[in-house]
């Protein structure tokens, strides 16, 4: 059922407004044609259609959509990603576009360009960078979210400000909860000064501290939703990882124990490093 409304919802966002679906245009018909072999991921054959109406047809009213979709083929097509970044901006040059489209477009390129960067093409970078501080505010948090996961963590620190505003500012908990993820994969200390309430009631909730040798208050204090453990396990600081591997211990394995008996507390003390509390409430 849900394939079928996905099809049907698919076809009537594709037509063009005002124009009766019993017209069959050349463009229409190419059109028509692209989105067949959309749906079926036969990217290749659909670019081929859709740069037809592109090439043949320039004042067709279908020709941004066309723009928009021969992006998303290129995009699908493996070795492709530089020139699918290049369609998806040649799209977002229209003065006409669908705002939902845009936004498409704009997360595409913000994962293209974030993948291009990690593979060595430091320039595009700046592509992530410059959507950090966009009017769009989904898009605004895509790029933060994206660049937290940067090896380099002065550039993964750039997605700060961000976070924390998503933290301070957004009403829904699952977003607050993966910025404050996204912090810990960035650096424990950016997390200092960011509030961690504990829900009064609701669903069960992982807890991470983690003490310097000596005690006392916690350098790291984080509560994040049961559903969100392992994301915010593999966000756990290199440093602190090294401590459970000596141990013997690796992240699945805290969540497999956790799992099997919510009412575990798992613990590792070094009286030289310090100490590692992980629980469930």
């Amino acid at each position: 059922m849900k394939t079928t409304a996905w099809v049907i919802s698919f076809w009537l966002a594709a037509a063009p407004a005002g124009i009766a679906p019993a017209q069959d245009r050349p463009d229409e018909r190419l059109f028509r044609d692209a989105k067949l072999l959309l749906f079926d991921k036969q990217w290749a054959e659909a670019q081929t259609k859709l740069e037809e109406i592109i090439g043949s047809h320039p004042a067709s009213p279908l020709r941004g959509q066309a723009l928009f979709y021969r992006a998303k083929c290129l995009n699908e097509r493996k070795g492709l990603e530089r020139e699918a970044l290049i369609a998806y901006k040649d799209y977002l040059g229209l003065r006409e576009r669908n705002e939902s489209l845009a936004e498409e477009a704009e997360n595409s390129i913000i994962e293209l360009a974030m993948g291009l960067y990690e593979r060595g093409d430091k320039v595009l970078l700046q592509e992530v960078e410059s959507r950090l501080d966009h009017r769009n505010r989904a898009i605004q948090y895509y790029a933060a979210f994206k660049l937290s996961y940067a090896a380099d963590k002065a550039v993964a620190a750039k997605s700060v400000p961000v976070l924390k505003s998503i933290i301070a500012s957004e009403r829904n908990a699952e977003l607050k909860d993966r910025a404050k993820i996204a912090l810990l994969r960035i650096s424990p200390q950016t997390l200092k000064g960011v509030p961690d309430d504990i829900p009064v009631c609701g669903p069960r909730v992982l807890k991470i501290r983690i003490y310097e040798k000596g005690g006392g208050e916690p350098r790291l204090s984080l509560n994040i939703p049961w559903a969100l453990a392992d994301l915010a396990l593999s966000a756990f600081p290199e440093e602190d990882k090294a401590k459970l591997r000596r141990k013997g211990y690796n992240i699945d394995t805290i969540i497999r124990d956790l799992t099997r008996n919510k009412e575990a507390v798992f613990e590792i003390i070094d009286e030289d490093e310090g100490r590692i509390k992980i629980w469930i409430e």
